[in-house]
């Protein structure tokens, strides 16, 4: 009876502190990794202001070729988006929202299974004789202790995805 009662007390303790943590945790997340290519402005900005080139540089797109994907509004800038689904990636779309031909793009992002929508932008800085290139994603986890635990991983889990399509973003844009 005795260890019954530890047992319990233990485990009242585990989720006091999970959920209550939890519930002292920001619900906002921010990421950011950037790479100097040694490439224009004006040669990155059509790599990321078209949804249609993001297959050639992101990483999600090359771990899962079979990704099928839908293409909405213009060609790129502002208002072009795209919608995938991928067994391996997951669901999701995007829009961009902001298009500043050589300086940034902002974008939308949203992933049904999560139902936590996000915005983020990729910035192009001249930098010596190239250009220092800034993916960043900002999101709101909301009230949920376990999402907020979830956020305080966002960096962990998507950092490598920028870092890995980053650095193909720079190798395609260093092609001659």
């Amino acid at each position: 009876m005795k260890f019954l009662k530890i047992l319990i007390g233990i485990v009242a303790v585990l989720a006091l502190v999970v959920f209550g943590g939890g519930l002292l945790l920001s619900p906002k997340f921010h990421i950011e990794r950037s790479v100097v290519a040694q490439a224009s402005p004006d040669k990155l900005y059509p790599l990321v202001a078209s949804p249609r080139q993001w297959k050639n540089w992101s990483a999600w797109n090359q771990r899962d070729p079979a990704m099928t994907i839908e293409y909405t509004g213009p060609e790129a800038g502002t208002g072009a988006g795209w919608a995938w689904k991928s067994a391996q990636e997951g669901d999701g779309r995007m829009e961009m929202t902001a298009a500043e031909p050589g300086k940034r793009v902002g974008y939308a992002l949203y992933f049904p299974d999560f139902d936590k929508p996000s915005t983020g932008e990729l910035r192009f800085e001249p930098e010596g004789s190239g250009t220092r290139v800034t993916w960043t994603m900002d999101g709101d986890m909301g009230g949920n202790p376990a999402w907020r635990w979830m956020g305080l991983m966002m960096d962990k889990m998507v950092g490598k995805d920028f870092e890995a399509g980053l650095n193909n973003l720079k190798t395609l844009a260093e092609k001659p």
